[in-house]
């Protein structure tokens, strides 16, 4: 039996942000063990918590879709360690814990809420002709006002759109999408009118990985951050909406400060109990 927690992050109201399944101690399951318990659960992320093996870190995070693992991903950390601080974790260092993922450590802060320490970006730069005119046909937009790579480790390649009231009414060919290996993990964002409650809405499209759309995502708003405050789209702190198509109430937290990008949210234990496996 290990100790089982559903954290739904994003959100101050459960059942209104994106919910990951954390496994605790979870260094005795194997590879194929760890697998099959994200295909179950089909929630968009399952974690599992491990001891460490780099110095610095309180806990090694392994994260799984229900198809593939991921090297990092932005609300099963939140989530994660939401979980791990729950279930009595203690931070070396007293401030937040440190987190060994695939992407190397991750540092979570916590102050009035949890947020995260953005990795650098694996992949940056504009897109290609040839690749935007696949993601614009298969999302089914004609206007673009700019676009990037902005991949921290799912492969996020972003469309900035001219207004939030075109992201929102976005019809997306999921089966076109799923076909071309660029277009596995797609992000579209948009502006809200000036004195919006929120300054930008998301999208975030994942149909390889068994997700159509994602509800809220930290690591697709992580890398638009460190795209759009710098080609300057977007002032350095920022509130973002997403998961407003699926009925969901995400709120991303932005602030950019300067030597690095915190990406933070409110959090809400939904579940806690035992799982067998």
């Amino acid at each position: 039996m290990h100790r089982f927690t559903q954290v739904d992050v994003f959100t101050d109201e459960l059942f209104a942000g994106n919910p990951v399944a954390v496994v605790h101690d979870a260094d005795d399951l194997t590879d194929a063990q760890m697998a099959a318990v994200a295909s179950w659960t089909n929630l968009s992320e399952t974690t599992f918590l491990l001891r460490p093996m780099q110095p610095g870190a309180d806990y090694r995070l392994r994260i799984f879709t229900p198809r593939r693992e991921l090297p990092f991903a932005g609300h099963p950390t939140l989530g994660s360690a939401r979980a791990w601080l729950e279930a009595g974790g203690v931070p070396d260092d007293g401030s937040g814990p440190v987190q060994e993922c695939g992407a190397g450590l991750v540092r979570v802060r916590s102050t009035s809420r949890l947020s995260f320490e953005a990795p650098p970006l694996v992949r940056s730069g504009p897109v290609d002709a040839a690749d935007l005119a696949v993601l614009t046909a298969g999302l089914g937009v004609d206007e673009v006002v700019d676009a990037a790579w902005v991949d921290n480790g799912p492969g996020w390649v972003a469309l900035l759109l001219p207004d939030a009231a075109t992201v929102l009414a976005l019809e997306p060919d999921l089966r076109s999408l799923a076909e071309h290996e660029l277009s596995h993990a797609v992000g579209v964002v948009g502006p809200h009118p000036a004195g919006s409650e929120v300054a930008f809405e998301v999208r975030a499209f994942v149909p390889a990985m068994g997700v159509g759309e994602d509800p809220v995502t930290g690591s697709l708003n992580a890398g638009l951050a460190q795209w759009l405050v710098p080609a300057g789209h977007a002032p350095s702190s920022y509130v973002a909406a997403q998961g407003t198509a699926l009925g969901r109430r995400g709120r991303v937290h932005v602030e950019d400060a300067g030597e690095t990008v915190l990406i933070g949210g409110d959090t809400v234990v939904g579940v806690s109990g035992t799982l067998a496996v």
